[in-house]
């Protein structure tokens, strides 16, 4: 317990339909009384300017440090109620009681006992909490580091450096530009989208090098990254030898990508002509041809005729090709095709394609400028190339239905973008196990450099979604990878064109600061972002279990000498899964625990069985299923008024003490709610979902033990959009209940 008075102030709101609904009168009674509110007041709108200065002048007279409000959801009016000087609970009386019941006299009664009990469990929740406080070992680090010198890194490099932060630019090479230094020109990004049009990358390189916010380091790879939000120790080594030590707060990987190796499809026969070329060895040729007629490699014979084969190795199950399409292809090849059309005359171009993409604002304007430059789309799927003096296309017409040969002086390949990221540490956990359990190594497994060499117990690297490509939702959390303060940007996270990967790359550059200011406060990075709790435990119950140590999503926990742990609260990002993972119930926040839960379960009034109303706990995922419950209310779908719902900040923070107690207490049933897991995962903290449904698929054990059945317990995935399941949900159970009957542990 914290070395303060609690002092608690119950606020209640009769706005928005709350006082036509409720007895209001009530409910300060039972702050009061139940919740132990030494303050409690009501106010028409307590969102408005006098009723937030009604709460503050209680702050600043010294009678309140514990604010509990009683009115809306917890995700609405967050500016209105952030007293930074307090801590703060929620009762949700609007969208989690009166919006979800009818509004009749049949329902009145069980609708103001949902709302006592709201009221009860967020004075229980104040009353165990405690108002977090930074930990007093940050210091604020304005400098980023940011590895790879592609356009998406100087993208990421300028956007930081005119925000104000200095940016540390590490490049491998031995010059800044990636891949599109090597290009022609580039897909128009600007109206009428016509024509491809220059790349600019020489004054985005001179822009780089001429910022004084920016240092470059070429020819420099990352030999060792330490330490932790706004204290990152990066080792940087030269190729020459020399070595450098840099001190960052958060850090991009824009390693951007490599091209798919032709080679793995035999029948294109790339390796067995010069003329046979991929679309990035085209823009060499174009490059070397300046205004001149683009010539081909095996004779420097003027290119009469071209053919695009689209697609190669890619969206393919065969092994060795790739299982994504890359998406910008077809635009690519019909820029490269203008080429053609541009510089070498009458030129016969063929675009050989399946499903033609060419997505974004100039898509269907680039295509039509293709068609009229009298290029020529084919829907047909190629079988081979065949090399010799003249190269042949064989492929089936998709049209017409029938296989074809065509000659061409030079057939240009459109391979997919591969991501350059470094070794999956978690690429053991999906390889084959002998029978010691031990991971068997593939026998072709390609070694991969390490990028960050991370000194992380989980692995040098990030870790990877699929496909070898960067684990960051991109929906839930875009840039965002398992790494606290690390994001990815740009074809590293995902296939991308320019315009995509210079978005891609502005968003990652907001993100890594966000991340050092908030570090430097001692604050937490997203989604918790400012929070300032951090994990806390009691040594001396601990008993080395290391289950929080594995457990944990993002590396945050480490051992001592004597196997306890050892919490770095800046890589930490406040999900609880640790404290979930803890069998002694040792591990908490100052503003969410085993207590603060615990209690809120607690201080329900379960009725005894012959008031035939029973209590279903619904322990909810504050990212996914609390709000669809809140959007559910929003839209008037009505659900149990039996329910009592918690927001979790995450399902892999639940205890089963929770459960038991619940169960113990009188409980008829029990409904846990989080997010997807598995490869289409929206788990906020990564493998929160996932832990959690593997921790209650042991539940049953518990119910066997109690004598209760086990479908008084269930656990489900639940998506933000699932507004009419959510509430579905709580029914079923509450239909579960009728049909099973009321738990016998009522008293």
């Amino acid at each position: 317990m914290a070395n303060y008075d609690k002092k608690l102030g119950a606020y209640i709101c009769s706005g928005c339909g709350i006082g036509d609904r409720l007895d209001v009168s009530q409910l300060e009674t039972t702050a009061k009384r139940d919740g132990k509110a030494a303050n409690c007041k009501t106010h028409d709108f307590l969102c408005s300017k006098a009723g937030v200065e009604m709460i503050q002048k209680d702050i600043d007279d010294g009678e309140v440090n514990h604010v509990i409000i009683g009115g809306c959801s917890r995700r609405s009016k967050i500016e209105a109620f952030r007293f930074p000087e307090a801590a703060v609970t929620r009762a949700n009386l609007r969208e989690g009681c009166i919006w979800i019941r009818p509004d009749n006299d049949e329902a009145q009664e069980t609708t103001q006992e949902m709302a006592d009990d709201l009221i009860r469990m967020a004075c229980a929740e104040s009353k165990y909490m405690n108002i977090p406080t930074a930990s007093g070992e940050q210091e604020l680090n304005k400098t980023l580091l940011v590895v790879g010198g592609g356009i998406t890194g100087m993208t990421t490099a300028l956007e930081s450096a005119k925000a104000g932060y200095n940016v540390v630019l590490v490049e491998k090479a031995a010059e800044l530009g990636g891949w599109m230094a090597q290009l022609h020109k580039r897909t128009p990004n600007k109206m009428p989208y016509a024509a491809p049009q220059d790349t600019g990358i020489d004054a985005t390189i001179a822009a780089v090098n001429d910022h004084a916010n920016i240092t470059v380091h070429l020819n420099t790879t990352v030999s060792k990254t330490e330490g932790a939000p706004g204290r990152f120790k990066v080792e940087l080594a030269v190729e020459s030898g020399s070595a450098s030590t840099v001190d960052v707060g958060a850090i991009v990987q824009a390693s951007g990508f490599n091209m798919f190796d032709p080679a793995n499809v035999p029948a294109m026969n790339h390796d067995k002509s010069a003329d046979i070329v991929t679309n990035m060895e085209l823009e060499a040729l174009a490059n070397a041809a300046g205004d001149g007629p683009i010539k081909r490699p095996s004779d420097g014979k003027q290119v009469s005729s071209v053919i695009f084969i689209q697609n190669v190795g890619q969206n393919s199950e065969e092994e060795g090709h790739l299982p994504y399409h890359s998406g910008i292809g077809d635009m690519v090849s019909i820029k490269q095709a203008m080429y053609f059309k541009h510089l070498n005359g009458d030129c016969d171009t063929t675009i050989l394609f399946d499903n033609l993409r060419t997505p974004g604002a100039a898509g269907e304007d680039f295509y039509r400028a293709g068609q009229d430059a009298m290029v020529t789309f084919r829907k047909g799927i190629a079988s081979e190339v065949v090399a010799g003096g003249d190269l042949e296309v064989k492929f089936k017409d998709m049209i017409l239905d029938e296989e074809f040969t065509e000659s061409a002086d030079l057939v240009v390949l459109d391979v997919g973008m591969v991501p350059n990221s470094g070794p999956d540490p978690y690429a053991a956990d999906n390889l084959p196990k002998d029978e010691d359990g031990n991971p068997i190594e593939e026998e072709n497994a390609v070694s991969v450099e390490s990028i960050l060499n991370l000194d992380y117990r989980q692995g040098t690297d990030l870790p990877h979604l699929r496909h070898g490509f960067t684990d960051s939702h991109f929906i839930c959390f875009p840039y965002e990878t398992r790494r606290t303060g690390i994001y990815s940007a740009g074809p590293v996270r995902r296939p991308m064109d320019i315009h995509q990967t210079m978005e891609d790359a502005a968003g990652a550059a907001m993100k890594a600061i966000q991340a050092l200011e908030n570090a430097g406060k001692g604050r937490a990075a997203h989604p918790r972002s400012g929070d300032l709790s951090y994990p806390l435990f009691r040594k001396e119950g601990c008993t080395q279990c290391k289950r929080c140590t594995v457990e944990c999503p993002f590396g945050a926990i480490n051992e001592d000498e004597k196997g306890f742990p050892v919490f770095n609260e800046s890589r930490c990002r406040r999900c609880g899964t640790c404290m979930g993972a803890c069998p002694v119930r040792v591990i908490s926040f100052d503003n969410y625990s085993v207590d603060t839960v615990g209690q809120q379960i607690k201080n329900v009034d379960i009725p005894d069985e012959f008031d035939e109303k029973p209590r279903i706990l619904v322990l909810a995922c504050e990212n996914d299923a609390y709000p669809a419950l809140d959007m559910a209310g929003q839209n008037g779908i009505e659900y149990s008024s039996f329910a009592r719902i918690i927001p979790v900040r995450c399902l892999g923070s639940v205890n089963t003490i929770w459960l038991t107690d619940a169960l113990n207490s009188g409980y008829d049933g029990i409904v846990l709610m989080g997010c997807s897991k598995g490869d289409e995962y929206q788990c906020h903290f990564v493998k929160g979902s996932e832990m959690a449904h593997y921790r209650m698929g042991k539940i049953a054990d518990t119910l066997q033990t109690l004598s209760l059945e086990e479908e008084r317990v269930a656990t489900y995935e639940v998506a933000i959009t699932d507004i009419q399941r959510a509430p579905k949900l709580i029914n079923d159970m509450a239909e579960t209940i009728e049909q099973i009957g009321m738990s016998p542990f009522k008293f």
